[in-house]
């Protein structure tokens, strides 16, 4: 037996050259993230109860690991893919607030464990969706995301007779107007705007989702289409679940009613210059994407890799002939289908992506 006195030697033989090659106060290696989608609300529990927008990802995908990260309202959950999701808001909450989007990616993109550098991001859920474009159960990807929240507004039956609505865009003194370059502000200290309320995302990579999903199958019922037909005058309000491609709408007020659904449609097609076409409408997609951008604009994650994608749980308007709130917030029909057709279109583009890393590391696909 040799003396203890050498045990040291032979314990400093073995350690020296790890000391050498790892210089004092080396940061760890950050956790590469592949893929990581976003909820917007879930149901109570992540997993056993009544589904929200998140159930389905974690119980499907095995979402059975979590990391906590500083500032972000719910834990972060992975699996051993590479696959991470969280959820922003939870009907336990007791705030009814979009903040939590937003505080989410800035926790996200902020933690120091994290590289997002080549992550994709799936930003999906449910919405209303304008019965010209689509049907209940279906799943739309976005190519742009238009913000309806800032805009100036008087009540209806004060506004000029001419009007079709009371909403119109900062900047500008009537509806269906877009503010001119370096437009008067009117009251904020005699400065001058110049803003869009438009979040265009990478539509080749839209697209490209969109081929990867546009075949998976969608849940339908008996009571779905029965539904479906009380929408006369729109065939594709008709037509079986599918998945499509049209512009999202974010606001945080819940609206309703044909009349709000021409001002979505004149609002999209107004900020998008006549290129964009009004398909859904949802309380968060805004703070979402505003917020990643501006993430991606310090270099914290790449915006071309940002998808947003939200399944219709209800029509943003009655069928013809009913009265406006007889449907007013009432998305009981068809909830489970649109969580359904979230998580699978979702899932197929995630699946893709991980299953073929190699190829989608370094180059972001298109059509």
């Amino acid at each position: 037996m040799p003396s203890p006195c050498a045990w040291p030697r032979r314990v400093l033989a073995v350690l020296l050259p790890v000391l050498l090659a790892a210089p004092a106060g080396a940061a760890p290696q950050k956790i590469e993230v592949k893929v990581i989608e976003l909820s917007g609300f879930e149901v109570g529990d992540d997993t056993g109860d009544a589904p929200g927008e998140y159930q389905f990802w974690v119980e499907r995908e095995h979402l059975d690991r979590s990391l906590d990260v500083p500032g972000a309202p719910h834990a972060l959950r992975y699996n051993q893919a590479g696959l991470y999701g969280i959820v922003a808001g939870n009907t336990r909450d007791t705030v009814m607030t979009a903040l939590g989007t937003s505080q989410l990616v800035m926790a996200l993109c902020l933690d120091p464990r994290l590289d997002l550098t080549h992550a994709y991001w799936i930003v999906n859920g449910i919405a209303g969706i304008d019965p010209a474009v689509g049907s209940i159960g279906s799943a739309v990807w976005a190519n742009r995301v238009v913000d309806g929240d800032a805009m100036r507004e008087i009540d209806e039956g004060e506004m000029p007779a001419d009007w079709p609505y009371g909403l119109f865009a900062i900047g500008t003194d009537k509806p269906q107007q877009l503010p001119s370059k370096n437009t008067t502000a009117g009251g904020w200290g005699g400065a001058t705007l110049t803003y869009s309320m438009v979040y265009p995302l990478n539509p080749k990579l839209t697209q490209w989702a969109y081929a990867v999903s546009k075949d998976v199958k969608l849940d339908d019922s008996t009571a779905l289409a029965a539904w479906r037909q009380k929408y006369t005058g729109y065939p594709n309000a008709q037509r079986p679940p599918f998945v499509l491609i049209g512009d999202a709408l974010g606001s945080v007020r819940y609206w309703h009613g044909p009349k709000r659904t021409q001002w979505a449609r004149d609002w999209v097609r107004g900020w998008t210059q006549g290129k964009g076409v009004f398909a859904t409408t949802s309380m968060e997609a805004q703070d979402y994407v505003e917020t990643l951008q501006w993430m991606a604009s310090k270099g914290y994650l790449d915006m071309n890799r940002v998808l947003v994608m939200r399944s219709a749980s209800n029509y943003c308007m009655p069928p013809p002939g009913m009265a406006v709130t007889s449907t007013l917030g009432d998305e009981s029909l068809g909830t489970t289908a649109a969580l359904e057709a979230a998580y699978r279109t979702g899932a197929a583009v995630a699946h893709e992506l991980l299953a073929h890393w190699d190829r989608y590391e370094k180059a972001t696909p298109g059509p």
